[in-house]
């Protein structure tokens, strides 16, 4: 079966049962705390591999990833993953259940990248220029610093890029230049 296939059925079960409770948004969160907690702990999922870890262990390290206030939907989805040796998918199921609330609620994610960190002022003012740009969105917004870019800004909104940075410019210029000879 697909690996991709699995956790989106999962995820897609979870967040109609979430329907049902009215809590996709406290599982929305939760989601987000155990993607991050992948993203941060790459052992993660060396863990939730091991065989010699008891389900019991890895059950609980799922609820944990999920914040000090995981709800009963969570924990009854773990449950149901670790039971049929799903753990796998975990984070794959988490990023699912992410796009689906998202898709479902007209959420985009926004990243902003910096050479360095922008004052308050002009960040907003840059944060204003997007919202302005989606009115139809729920923007969701993350920063991140890549001196690499030596100046300007990147901004992503879901599959979309605009790249204003320097680097981009001088390679702009660097492929007019090839192809001028």
């Amino acid at each position: 079966m697909n690996a991709g296939l699995i956790p989106h059925r999962y995820a897609k079960a979870l967040y109609k049962l979430a329907i049902e409770q009215n809590t996709t948004q406290k599982v929305y969160d939760e989601m987000l705390n155990v993607v991050r907690a992948f993203e941060e702990n790459p052992s993660l999922q060396k863990v939730l591999l091991n065989p010699s870890v008891s389900n019991a262990d890895k059950s609980k390290l799922l609820i944990t990833a999920a914040g000090p206030d995981a709800g009963n939907d969570y924990k009854g989805f773990v449950r149901l993953i670790i039971d049929n040796k799903r753990e796998e998918f975990a984070y794959e199921m988490a990023l699912a259940y992410r796009d689906i609330y998202r898709n479902a609620n007209n959420i985009s994610k926004v990243t902003i990248t910096t050479a360095m960190e922008l004052p308050d002022d002009e960040m907003t003012k840059l944060k204003a220029l997007i919202l302005k740009s989606f009115p139809d969105r729920k923007l969701e917004f993350a920063t991140k610093i890549d001196k690499d870019i030596i100046g300007g800004f990147i901004i992503d909104v879901d599959q979309v890029r605009m790249d204003a940075s320097i680097s981009n410019e001088i390679e702009t210029l660097r492929q007019k230049l090839l192809s001028t000879k």
